[in-house]
């Protein structure tokens, strides 16, 4: 049996914020790749939630803050399309993110 590992290293400073995050994938080709955030879901079983696991470093600037997750929601739809074949709900999702995209544009073109 094949298995995978991701691995990601926080460096923090003296008051435990985020100043680096790197990332490296067993199935990745590419050495230690930089981010600013990363956002990991985990379902548990037991209590029949999520947990979510939100790092981002003190140079991610509020708007790819917002554009991260604006990306994050269009995936979801169609990760929740193929997992669940549920057409409306993973619109709904889709039409969220183009709202939310549009807003987003709408607030650069303002400043």
């Amino acid at each position: 049996m094949k298995t995978s590992e991701i691995n990601f290293k926080v460096t923090l400073d003296d008051n435990n914020l985020p100043e680096d995050i790197v990332w490296e994938a067993t199935d990745k080709p590419d050495d230690l790749d930089h981010t600013k955030t990363i956002a990991i879901a985990v379902w548990d079983e037991v209590q029949k939630n999520t947990l979510f696991l939100n790092i981002w470093t003190k140079e991610m600037p509020v708007t790819e803050m917002k554009k991260f997750y604006i990306d994050s929601i269009g995936a979801m739809s169609q990760y929740l399309l193929t997992a669940t074949g549920d057409e409306a709900m993973a619109n709904e999702l889709k039409e969220t993110a183009d709202r939310l995209e549009k807003m987003l544009i709408d607030e650069l073109n303002r400043q």
